[in-house]
């Protein structure tokens, strides 16, 4: 009974966050985006059908350029909207520990995003009609694509703390994103290389999201690929949890 009290503080906020998506234009907005560009991306860009392959590769390839633009457009609102609003003051004064909030907040969002996700089965139906996929390795394709989700929320969640301007926040939560994403990138990295050692090269190259989403769509799920996101995902909330808190005792 303890533990089911301690837990429902973050219960009751992820379940009204989550409600709060359908309660305005915004879901059905982000839905037919999302479902919209995966379609374009896989079929168009990807060609799903020219490739002659059976498998999601020509979808998952886009993903995470796809959550670069959507998951900020829905972690902006996450803080700069409660503190535009005036409602963080209240939400901060209630007999809720702060983790409790920005857990509950944060899930709201991944699950909404992981929903759209989950809305783009019908091209997982296609390949297995059409052919003989490795399931596995569609599998680890999607909980792929659900990370990326959840690190770009993290990062949008953190960036929407800091600022009550919900534009400012969706700007600069994009560019953090393309950071992380392109890290790896020999563009990026040679910009290092004159002036840092090989140790540091291969630390900014490691937190790339593209070199981990990349292994883990393989179909090969690597704890190293599991502690990276995770680590990237707790990290972001504890920033986030620390700004909330210092706003609220400023």
């Amino acid at each position: 009974m303890i533990a089911s009290g301690a837990m429902s503080p973050w219960r009751t906020i992820l379940r009204r966050e989550f409600r709060s998506y359908f309660a305005t234009p915004l879901a059905a907005v982000f839905l037919v985006v999302f479902l919209f560009s995966s379609g374009i991306f896989a079929f168009s860009l990807g060609g799903l059908y020219e490739r002659g392959q059976a498998d999601l590769r020509s979808f998952f390839q886009f993903v995470p350029w796809l959550y670069l633009f959507l998951a900020p457009a829905i972690s902006m609102r996450l803080w700069a909207e409660e503190r535009r609003l005036g409602t963080i003051e209240i939400l901060t004064t209630l007999p809720v520990p702060i983790w409790h909030a920005v857990v509950g907040k944060f899930l709201a969002a991944w699950l909404f995003s992981i929903l759209a996700l989950a809305l783009t089965a019908p091209l997982w139906i296609t390949v297995s009609w059409l052919g003989d996929p490795d399931q596995g390795a569609i599998i680890a394709g999607y909980i792929a694509a659900a990370l990326v989700a959840g690190i770009f929320l993290a990062i949008g969640g953190f960036v929407s703390a800091i600022t009550k301007n919900q534009v400012i926040a969706f700007i600069v939560a994009i560019v953090a994103c393309f950071l992380v994403l392109l890290s790896g990138f020999p563009l990026v990295l040679n910009f290092f290389r004159g002036w840092m050692g090989s140790g540091a090269i291969d630390a900014i190259a490691s937190v790339s999201v593209l070199t981990h989403f990349n292994s883990l769509m393989r179909g090969v799920i690597e704890l190293r690929d599991l502690v990276y996101f995770a680590s990237g995902i707790v990290g972001a909330l504890v920033a986030t949890a620390l700004v909330v808190d210092w706003r609220k005792s400023a």
